[in-house]
């Protein structure tokens, strides 16, 4: 599902111009479990967004569901994303003038799928919503912004999940129960999992664990 071979990443200009990855090579199996760890700063970020096709490398190559993207025009990179992925930000990004369920609609009527609405309301069901679908983002807790995130991520079955600090702006016992949810949708699905964390209890949960260090990953 993923396959970077010395990635590198430069961004800025001039005297600011900064290394952000460092020959980074990783690979995800279709259903694998992956977590990156590491402290603020050290690239993870930067790592999901070469994953995701949202910055382009400096050098190395970048596959994704078996596509090389290197190359790949922004129409045809638009629509792998949409067909392969299933993207969780700690920030949400919820559409503040839909509701829950329109929130899960959205990308399953982009992908021309069956019935959206019907699914979208069954994601919001299995995800412990179903009395809350006709609330605004700003109606529900974090708790309850970040579980329609999910069911949002996972509703059109996407081969791969990819989650940035999930529980960055939850307490403790709301992330913990927050990311047994992820792993559980993620089982559900069959998907591949790429958890971005600083959090060591988080990345104890995933099959494998990398470490991610000034740009640079270790096993």
């Amino acid at each position: 599902m993923i396959d970077l071979q010395d990635v590198r990443l430069t961004l800025g200009e001039g005297d600011v111009r900064t290394e952000i990855l460092k020959g980074v090579s990783l690979k995800l199996e279709p259903g694998e479990t992956v977590a990156v760890l590491g402290p603020s700063g050290s690239g993870k970020s930067s790592l999901m967004a070469i994953v995701a096709g949202l910055e382009r490398a400096d050098s190395g190559r970048v596959r994704l569901a078996g596509q090389d993207i290197d190359g790949m025009n922004e129409d045809h990179l638009a629509r792998l994303r949409g067909r392969s992925l299933g993207i969780i930000l700690q920030a949400f990004h919820l559409l503040p003038t839909m509701t829950a369920l329109e929130n899960v609609s959205v990308p399953l009527e982009l992908a021309d799928a069956d019935n959206p609405r019907s699914r979208a309301a069954s994601e919001l069901e299995q995800v412990g919503l179903g009395h809350r679908m006709t609330h605004y983002p700003a109606q529900l807790s974090g708790g309850e912004q970040q579980r329609v995130a999910i069911a949002r991520a996972t509703a059109p079955r996407p081969q791969l999940l990819l989650a940035d600090e999930p529980t960055g702006n939850l307490d403790s016992k709301t992330g913990a129960a927050i990311i047994d949810l992820l792993f559980e949708r993620a089982g559900h699905s069959k998907a591949g999992l790429l958890v971005i964390t600083h959090d060591p209890a988080v990345a104890a949960r995933a099959g494998r664990t990398v470490h991610m260090s000034d740009g640079r990953l270790t096993q």
